[in-house]
């Protein structure tokens, strides 16, 4: 099922099929939903090492009209609109800073039916432009939450320390991940090199912002599986098992 065909799922059982009412006859969520993955494929930057980094803030301007009658829904329509693009962002294996978000507000001048979508990266503090010469590349990236609020440890910035993540493997070795991107690979040029001729030189990445881990595949040859699931990019939860080639890695939050 795609990205779109959930979301019109969780819409129809959605305050009663009271989007349905709404939207009849004037702009739809499918489109606004369709406009908002169009602005982040239109605004991809390349980061260093090949990451792509797109917008994580949307701003959809509704007429007067529209805004009026979504009022008492806009909140759970930016809800799941947020969800929904984290999910799609994620299949990408696309990077963003923190979460997805979504505002709905008033645009004056647009006539009944019409929206338009501002897409940005959103840092937290400040508006970081995706278009400036030679791209943009403000730090480490965090990724969408997929669990929409988990983690296991305070978000940057917001004090308490991170908690103690790491790596055991197989046969009871452990290896820490400090805050920042940490490649496994079996090359010279990896962070954590693992002795498996199944693994790629360099076979996966670990970013860890202090709040989660996010683990990506950087296109492997024989890809990289999560609990026997093979995976692009995935937010890690504790005892996650992680395969590459025959090494299997559990992930641990230790605190």
């Amino acid at each position: 099922m795609s990205v779109l065909q959930r979301f019109e799922k969780r819409l129809e059982g959605l305050v009663e099929g009271a989007f349905a009412k709404v939207f009849k006859g004037v702009v739809h969520p499918v489109e606004i939903l369709n406009a908002m993955q169009r602005e982040a494929e239109a605004h991809k930057a390349i980061l260093a090492g090949g990451r792509t980094l797109v917008p994580n803030r949307y701003v959809i301007d509704l007429s007067p009209y529209d805004h009026s009658r979504l009022a008492p829904y806009a909140a759970a329509l930016a809800q799941e609109l947020a969800q929904s693009q984290a999910e799609f962002i994620g299949e990408q294996a696309w990077t963003v800073y923190g979460d997805v978000i979504v505002e709905v507000e008033r645009g004056e001048g647009l006539d009944t039916g019409m929206f338009r979508v501002t897409a940005e990266v959103y840092t937290g503090g400040e508006v970081a432009p995706v278009s400036s010469p030679g791209g943009y590349d403000p730090g480490p990236p965090a990724y969408p939450a997929y669990d929409q609020g988990g983690g296991y440890g305070p978000p940057p910035g917001h004090g308490g320390g991170a908690r103690n993540v790491r790596l055991v493997s197989g046969d009871g070795r452990t290896y820490p991940l400090q805050m920042g991107s940490t490649v496994i690979g079996r090359g010279d040029q990896a962070n954590l090199r693992l002795p498996d001729v199944g693994i790629s030189r360099r076979h996966a990445r670990l970013d860890f912002d202090g709040g989660q881990v996010v683990l990506t595949d950087l296109g492997s040859t024989n890809g990289t599986m999560v609990n026997g699931q093979r995976v692009s990019a995935v937010a890690l939860n504790p005892g996650d098992m992680i395969q590459l080639g025959t090494t299997t890695l559990t992930f641990r939050v230790d605190g």
